[in-house]
């Protein structure tokens, strides 16, 4: 049973391993430095789990920033609360050891980005944006590894756990609010749902919502198996996660249902209560989408699934833009368009009868790793990736009862953001990318006994200590929090060009100011080419903007700079290149070309092909 005093100390399952101090696989528990460490770990994990997901108030430009800089400060704190635990002697070289993989996976990403930066034409605060995830990634699962070698592995990830659930259970009521009573939402508190019947939570993605669900449904059987949580209250709490995704109606949820009764049919190792809460998940789902259905029906409101199901295109494009990456593959096999570029390379590239949405995106992992890293680089980084989970599944069929109930729990929860990684791209985002890292961190990490054996056969063991925190990654933590703060601070520079309060600062100052910005100049880039009438085809707001989102202003603007700069063919070429989206806001654009012209002017630039056909690469400076 669990420890009276303290509710997050593992079940220990004989006298013969307390005595012993073995217990879950090597996991050796130091009652008081954990009790008094636990309860900022249990703080710490539901911060950071629950406070990016909860945020609902946003600024432009962009919907998420401050969402993701939530989760870097909360993630940082996170790795160094978790620090603090009592680790064997050099932890960081033994995590580095167990890490080999994925870390080999990251650092080519990393040189991609590097490479797309350096001789290729990324902006800088595009890479330096990408490099710093990156980086925050790795210490991301530096400390899972350190965690999982530590004396308290179990508890820690059970604080990781409770994090989940409770941000799961705060969600689910978010969604239950924007779905029965939508006239509660206030847009600061509560996000409005733009999704007639849908709930989109705080973070106004479906999809977001549906997998952070999945994720709490999978955090709750590690905590019944490690006797945190009554049966009754897990089956309460799986049962509202179920519910709480058929209001998203998000396909991806579908398929992390079915995920999840795949798991309870399979893993023999779960207790047979536990394996039969997992096989109720699809049953779940059904009877809360038929009575959800009966309730739209009866009453008269919306219901999202029932549009979901109605909707033309399933696929929501993506069968299109999947076609369109193959092609764009096709013609760079090698060394892809570069990383960052798929949405300038897919734009600039024709394709009659594309999907009329500006994907960023192709929507699916291995191929945006193809397209833009090149065949060769994509399959290695991917295989990496694949014998890491292949040793993180073997390291879960090995460990003992609570340390193998945490790995796999573990793996589980990276299967289902691979499988949403398929469909969308979740890894985008900080607040799925970081704790994601921890996972596989602490999936590979070695246990705490194994680490101790190797050290004890080391040359130099007597001088080493036993019990020394990663303090790196406490300092690590700090600074990824810092670093938020900062990527705040520089994010204002830009938000100040959107702002619409009266007798603000003149725009051209504004535009000047989110020029200097480290990160985010792209937007002020971006206001400089559709606010600006008179610019040039070679202004640097045309080497920043169009990197990041091409959209129909933005073609418009650079189509009638490259014509005043004397560049017909190149602004005719993206002209065609606009007709191909056949976007509403274009049709003045195109107007002139449906009116007969006088004999004695020529045609504007848009009503004609280009005599020299360019590339996309021609457009790069």
């Amino acid at each position: 049973m669990p420890s009276a005093k303290n509710p997050w100390t593992p079940r220990e399952r004989s006298p013969r391993k307390r005595a012993s101090g073995e217990q879950h696989g090597g996991t050796v528990i130091d009652g008081k430095q954990q009790t008094n460490a636990q309860p900022f770990w249990l703080i710490a994990g539901i911060a950071a789990a629950c406070g990016p997901s909860l945020l609902a108030y946003n600024v432009s430009p962009s919907p998420t920033l401050l969402n993701q800089a939530l989760a870097l400060a909360l993630w940082g704190g996170f790795v160094a609360v978790a620090a603090a635990a009592p680790s064997g002697a050099r932890p960081l070289r033994h995590a580095a050891r167990a890490l080999r993989l994925p870390l080999a996976a990251l650092g080519l990403l990393l040189a991609g980005v590097l490479w797309s930066w350096g001789p290729g034409s990324l902006p800088s605060g595009l890479a330096l944006s990408a490099v710093g995830l990156l980086l925050a990634a790795m210490l991301l699962m530096f400390s899972g590894a350190v965690a999982r070698a530590s004396e308290a592995a179990v508890p820690l990830f059970a604080c990781f756990c409770a994090g989940w659930v409770v941000a799961g259970v705060l969600n689910a009521g978010i969604g239950i609010v924007q779905v029965f009573a939508p006239d509660w939402t206030d847009g600061g508190w509560l996000a409005r749902s733009g999704l007639a019947g849908r709930a989109v939570g705080n973070l106004r993605q479906p999809n977001h919502l549906s997998s952070l669900l999945l994720w709490s449904a999978i955090a709750v059987v590690p905590l019944v198996e490690l006797g945190h949580l009554r049966r009754r209250t897990a089956w309460a709490l799986f049962a509202l996660m179920c519910f709480a995704v058929v209001l998203t109606a998000s396909r991806t949820g579908v398929l992390g249902v079915g995920l999840l009764a795949l798991w309870g049919a399979l893993d023999r190792r779960l207790s047979p209560p536990v394996r039969r809460m997992l096989w109720s998940a699809p049953l779940l789902y059904l009877l809360a989408w038929l009575a959800l259905s009966a309730w739209a029906a009866s009453s008269h409101h919306a219901f999202g699934g029932g549009t979901r199901l109605a909707e033309a295109d399933l696929s929501s494009s993506r069968f299109g833009i999947w076609a369109n990456t193959w092609r764009l593959i096709a013609q760079q096999p090698w060394a892809g368009v570069g990383f960052g570029e798929f949405n300038l390379a897919w734009t600039l590239t024709p394709f009659p009868g594309r999907p009329v949405a500006f994907f960023d995106h192709t929507h699916n992992l291995p191929l945006q790793l193809a397209v833009e890293l090149g065949l060769p680089l994509a399959a290695l980084i991917l295989a990496l990736l694949a014998g890491a989970l292949w040793r993180l599944w073997q390291f879960g069929r090995r460990d003992g009862d609570a340390a193998a109930a945490c790995v796999r729990s573990a793996g589980m929860m990276l299967l289902l953001i691979a499988l949403h990684s398929q469909l969308e791209y979740p890894l985008w985002y900080a607040y799925f990318l970081l704790p994601t890292a921890w996972l596989l961190g602490y999936g590979l990490g070695r246990p705490a006994a194994v680490v101790a054996s190797v050290a004890s056969a080391a040359p130099d063991a007597p001088a080493q200590r036993r019990d020394a925190p990663a303090w790196p990654l406490f300092a690590g933590g700090l600074l990824l929090a810092a670093a938020s703060v900062l990527t705040v601070a520089d994010y204002l520079r830009v938000v100040r060009i959107f702002a619409t309060q009266q007798g603000a600062v003149p725009l051209s100052r504004r535009i000047a100011d989110g020029e200097r910005s480290w990160l985010f100049a792209h937007h002020a880039g971006y206001a400089a080419a559709t606010t600006d009438e008179d610019i040039g085809a070679d202004a640097w707001a045309f080497r920043e903007a169009p990197h990041y989102l091409m959209d129909t202003r933005l073609m418009i603007a650079w189509a009638q700079a490259l014509a005043r700069s004397g560049e017909l063919d190149k602004a005719r070429y993206l002209a065609q290149r606009l007709r191909e989206f056949r976007n509403p806001q274009a049709d003045e654009f195109f107007a002139p070309c449906k009116d007969p012209v006088a004999r004695d002017e020529p045609p504007p630039f848009q009503c004609e092909q280009p005599k020299t056909v360019p590339t996309w690469r021609d457009f790069l400076r």
